[in-house]
């Protein structure tokens, strides 16, 4: 069973189509200069609709991590068990990614993952996720 795949809507789908070419976009604030992880046509500090997308960095340190050993879907059954984290990105934001790789298990708070893009689907969708890059 294929993992799900997210429905791009108006305001997500410039993140969608950064994620296929392997960039991760971010929406700026031209008024206040907030960055958003969650995209949406206002900004989330001062409600200005002067947004942009700007690329951002595709390095980062776990800040939390949770390790999941029964999935929310039969989907997840063939992936159990898997790491879900909170990533710090290089330039201030967080995002919830799952640590992929034959170590995530080894996975530790401040740990520096490289954030990379797994195909899904038949369409090439990718989807963001975080690749430990621990010295060994």
């Amino acid at each position: 069973m294929e993992l799900p795949i997210p429905r791009p809507n108006h305001d997500t789908q410039p993140y969608w189509d950064a994620a296929s070419e392997d960039r991760l976009a971010l929406q700026h604030c031209t008024a206040c200069n907030t960055v958003q992880a969650v995209p949406r046509s206002f900004c989330g500090n001062c409600q200005s609709s002067d947004l942009v997308w700007r690329d951002s960095p595709l390095q980062g340190k776990i800040a939390s991590f949770s390790i999941v050993h029964r999935g929310p879907t039969k989907a997840f059954k063939d992936y159990s068990p898997y790491v879900l984290a909170l990533v710090d990105i290089t330039d201030g934001i967080r995002l919830m990614l799952n640590i992929v790789g034959d170590d995530r298990l080894e996975s530790r708070i401040c740990d520096p993952v490289e954030i990379i893009f797994e195909a899904r689907g038949r369409d090439g969708f990718k989807m963001p996720q975080a690749k430990r890059s621990v010295s060994k």
